[in-house]
């Protein structure tokens, strides 16, 4: 430990100690120094602040009935949040309602065992219903941003734009959602990047996830090549490439030329498979490509660059 590390450690535990002792001095004068001019001094002035005996002896009633409040709320909390975690099945949209019911419960639990400790002290109902109205009107306008982050989190939820799993694109950020919480959406993208937002700021989405995702493999061939031939070759390739690839969903689909380039013609071959599959099958779908184009003889050329060269008169 650094010499500056164990100045703070001594400094607060120095604090700590002459804390206790106030506390100590305040609380057992009486039965330390009874009828003393000490006693009479430390009830005048710090004995005020902390007459711990005093406190427990005259309102040990309503300590009592706080302790056993927050202890039947707690346990009527954790109760509450195994029912809903047992009957809420484990799918990926029920489980995220399940972790908002529960911080609402939660909040409830919380603000139910406010009013009753404040009940056991005798504190007045209409005071109560004010300083909620009060809190309400406080939390209305200090945690606005709070709020509309909740309800937008239920209503992404309930109307099942998106679930955890899903992958989707967002204020051009692609990837997978990791979590839906009360405030925020985990977005995690294929280099490990964590997108956290806001739900209220989620105003446009787009769920790669929905329907099925499809890779696109494009294979140059040279001019001279037989288009019938090449598009024969690939389309009776297509059961032995969907049986090596089992990522593919459905068999893949020749789709035609894509580009007449300037030393090649372009063709675009597709194969359907989800989202999260979709750039490892182009790579697995370039190589077999490849290897049948190999077998066939029809060549990949290289760029071509044609050099006209001025003659001299």
């Amino acid at each position: 430990m650094s010499d500056k590390k164990k100045v703070l450690t001594l400094q607060t535990w120095i604090a700590i100690g002459f804390i206790i002792i106030f506390i100590l001095i305040g609380s057992l004068t009486g039965i330390l120094f009874p009828g003393t001019p000490f006693e009479t001094v430390v009830d005048s002035s710090i004995g005020k602040f902390f007459d711990i005996l005093g406190l427990l002896k005259n309102n040990y009633i309503n300590i009592l009935e706080s302790i056993a409040i927050i202890l039947f709320i707690g346990i009527l909390y954790y109760i509450l949040s195994a029912l809903i975690n047992l009957v809420i099945k484990a799918s990926p949209r029920q489980a995220t309602l399940a972790v908002l019911t529960t911080s609402i419960v939660k909040f409830l639990s919380i603000i139910l065992a406010l009013v009753l400790i404040l009940s056991a002290w005798n504190v007045p109902t209409p005071t109560i219903l004010a300083g909620a109205g009060i809190i309400g009107l406080a939390i209305s306008f200090g945690a606005q941003g709070l709020l509309e982050d909740v309800f937008a989190g239920l209503s992404i939820i309930f109307e099942k734009q998106f679930v955890v799993g899903d992958f989707v694109e967002v204020a051009n950020f692609r990837g997978q959602v990791m979590e839906i919480g009360p405030r925020n959406t985990r977005i995690k993208n294929l280099n490990g990047n964590i997108l956290i937002i806001a739900n209220s700021d989620i105003r446009e989405i787009v769920n790669l996830s929905e329907e099925l995702s499809f890779a696109i493999s494009e294979i140059s061939i040279e001019y001279n090549s037989d288009l019938d031939k090449v598009e024969k070759v690939i389309k009776d390739s297509f059961p032995r490439i969907k049986e090596l690839i089992p990522i593919i969903i459905d068999e893949p689909r020749y789709d035609g030329v894509e580009e007449l380039g300037d030393s090649a013609v372009v063709i675009r071959v597709i194969a359907f498979c989800e989202e999260k599959d979709r750039l490892r099958l182009r790579r697995m779908l370039n190589k077999e490509l490849k290897k049948v184009l190999d077998e066939n003889g029809i060549k990949i050329p290289f760029p071509q660059l044609v050099v006209h060269q001025a003659t001299k008169e």
